[in-house]
C-alpha cells in the first residue's frame, strides 16, 4: 500500500508519489531565531523528524532542509533590547534551538540554511520577478504583485475578497494592492542592511524560503511542511513568487500540523499562555515531551496539561520496564533462532505499524502498535523457556520501530542498567544517612517507575524487577 498524505493544497488524501521514485525533496520552515522556541514550534520539528525517519525506512533517499530566519523585524527589536547585534542574537538562539531539539531527540537536517547567508540568491529571485512583471520597486522597497498570479489564495482556500479585507488592516499607500507583499525592504537608519540594486535593505520574510528551497532542492519540492499558522500568508506567498519565478509547480504535497491548546484555550502570546521548551525541560524529560507531541494525529489540535504529561511518564515507564526485562532475560535464554510464533507476531506488528504510518502519518496509532509490541514482550519474558533468537528479534523490532522511527524507545545494556541501579541505591543510602528522606523516597519512586523494587534486609539493600 502506498503512503497516503492529506495535501492542504487539494484538500484531499493522495497517494504519495515523489518526482523521482526513490528520492524525496523535503523542506520544513524553521524558526525565526529571536527567542527560545515554544512547544507549538516543537510540534512541527518533532513530527516532521518522524516523517523523515519513516520515509527513509520506506526506502527513499530523503534530502531534508530546515531553515533559520535570522533577520527580520523581531530580531532587530530583540537585538536593541539585548544590546547585541542581530547576528549575535541569532547565533545565541540557534544554539538554544539545537539544545532543545537534541533533548527532544530531533535529528539535524541535511542542511540548515540561514537567510543571511543567501542574500545573493534572494536578490537574483527578486530581479527575475521584476523582469517578468511580477514585482515592482517603490523608493527602495520591492513588492510582489499578488493579483498577477493565477489561483492566488488556493492553498489557504480563501476567496480573494476575504484576503483583501484582511490585508487592508495594514494600510500601505505605496502598494498597488493590499495583497502585495514585500520582497525587499528599504533599510531604516541603524538597521542591519545589505547592498542591492534597489538600495540598502534586507529581504522580506517570504522570499527567504523560496530562494533557499530552490538552491538546495530544485524548482519543485516533493513535500513542503510547517505549522497551520504558516498556511497564509507565508506558504501562500511562497507558492506565488516561486511559481512566477521558475514557471514550475513549487511543491507537490503541502503538510500542516495543528495547534497546541493550553487546557481549553489556544496557546497564544496575546493570552500569555505560551510555554517555552526551555522551561518545560525543567519539569519534564525530553522524551516525555516528544511522546506528547506524537500522541495525537498531526493535523488535529492537541491539549497540553500536567496531567497529560504525567500519564505519558507512566507509559514510558512501562516501555522501559519491558525493555529492561527483555535485556535481563537474554542472559538466561537458551540458544536458538526466533520461533515461528515470534516471527509471525512481529510480521503482524510491522504490518500494523506501517498501516498506521501509511494512513496519513498517524503516529497516535503507531504508538498503539508499539504498546502491543510491549505487551508481547512481557509475554515472551514471562515464558519458562524462550530462545535467545526470539528475544533478539523482539529487541530488534522495538529498537527499529520504537526507537529509530518514532524516537521513543531507548534500548539499554544490561550491565549499564545494573551499574545505574547500584549508583542510585548508593545515592539513596547517602540521602538516608543525611536524613534527607524526601530525596531517598524520590529515588525509590524513580526506580519503581523503571520496574525496580527495593527491599531493605539485614544484609543491606536488595533489588529485583517487578
Amino acid at each position: 500500500m502506498a503512503i497516503q498524505l492529506y495535501n492542504t493544497l487539494t484538500r484531499e488524501r493522495e497517494p504519495f508519489q515523489p518526482l523521482e521514485d526513490d528520492r524525496v525533496r523535503f523542506y520544513v520552515c524553521g524558526p525565526t531565531v529571536y527567542n527560545f522556541i515554544h512547544i507549538g514550534n516543537a510540534r512541527v520539528f518533532v513530527f516532521f523528524d518522524v516523517v523523515r525517519r519513516y520515509l527513509t525506512y520506506r526506502g527513499y533517499e530523503v534530502t531534508y532542509v530546515q531553515n533559520f530566519t535570522d533577520v527580520d523585524d523581531r530580531l532587530i527589536k530583540q537585538s536593541i533590547e539585548e544590546g547585541r547585534t542581530v547576528p549575535e542574537v541569532a547565533a545565541a538562539y540557534i544554539d538554544a534551538y539545537f539544545e532543545d531539539m537534541d533533548d527532544l531527540g530531533v535529528k539535524r537536517a541535511d542542511v540548515h540554511p540561514r537567510a543571511t547567508e543567501h542574500i545573493k540568491e534572494m536578490q537574483d529571485a527578486i530581479r527575475a520577478l521584476i523582469e517578468k512583471g511580477f514585482a515592482y520597486e517603490v523608493d527602495g522597497d520591492v513588492y510582489y504583485r499578488s493579483l498577477k498570479k493565477e489561483n492566488y489564495g488556493a492553498l489557504s482556500n480563501q476567496p480573494l475578497e476575504e484576503l483583501k479585507a484582511g490585508a487592508r488592516i495594514e494600510v500601505n499607500d505605496r502598494k498597488e494592492s493590499p495583497l502585495d507583499f514585500a520582497l525587499w525592504k528599504k533599510a531604516k537608519p541603524g538597521e542591519i542592511a545589505w547592498d542591492s540594486p534597489w538600495g540598502k535593505g534586507r529581504p522580506g520574510w517570504h522570499i527567504e524560503c523560496s530562494a533557499m528551497a530552490r538552491k538546495y532542492l530544485g524548482d519543485t519540492l516533493d513535500i513542503h511542511a510547517g505549522g497551520t499558522d504558516l498556511c497564509f500568508p507565508h506558504h501562500e506567498n511562497e507558492i506565488a513568487q516561486s511559481e512566477a519565478w521558475t514557471g514550475k509547480p513549487f511543491a507537490r504535497y503541502w503538510l500542516h500540523n495543528g495547534f497546541i491548546n493550553m487546557g481549553s484555550e489556544k496557546m497564544s502570546k496575546s493570552l500569555g499562555n505560551v510555554e517555552r521548551v526551555r522551561d518545560l525541560r525543567g519539569r519534564y524529560t525530553g522524551r516525555e515531551l516528544r511522546w506528547f507531541l506524537l500522541s495525537a494525529h498531526y493535523r488535529n489540535p492537541i491539549s497540553f496539561s500536567d496531567e497529560s504529561i504525567n500519564q505519558i511518564g507512566g507509559a514510558i515507564a512501562r516501555v522501559d520496564t519491558a525493555v529492561a526485562n527483555l535485556s535481563h532475560r537474554m542472559s538466561a535464554a537458551m540458544d536458538g533462532e526466533a520461533s515461528e510464533e515470534v516471527r509471525e507476531r512481529l510480521r503482524l506488528l510491522t504490518t500494523d505499524f506501517e498501516g498506521a504510518m501509511d494512513d496519513d502519518l498517524n503516529t497516535a496509532n503507531a504508538i498503539s502498535v508499539l504498546f502491543e509490541a510491549v505487551h508481547f514482550t512481557n509475554e515472551l519474558v514471562a515464558k519458562d523457556v524462550v530462545s535467545r533468537g526470539s528475544l533478539e528479534a523482539m529487541q530488534g523490532w522495538l529498537h527499529h520501530f520504537g526507537g529509530e522511527i518514532l524516537g521513543l524507545v531507548e534500548m539499554v545494556d544490561e550491565a549499564d542498567l545494573e551499574a545505574e541501579i547500584e549508583t542510585k541505591i548508593e545515592e539513596r543510602q547517602q540521602a538516608r544517612k543525611n536524613r534527607d528522606f524526601s530525596r531517598a523516597d524520590a529515588i525509590r519512586d524513580e526506580l519503581a517507575k523503571q520496574g525496580i523494587l527495593l527491599e531493605d534486609t539485614p544484609q543491606g539493600i536488595r533489588w529485583r524487577r517487578k
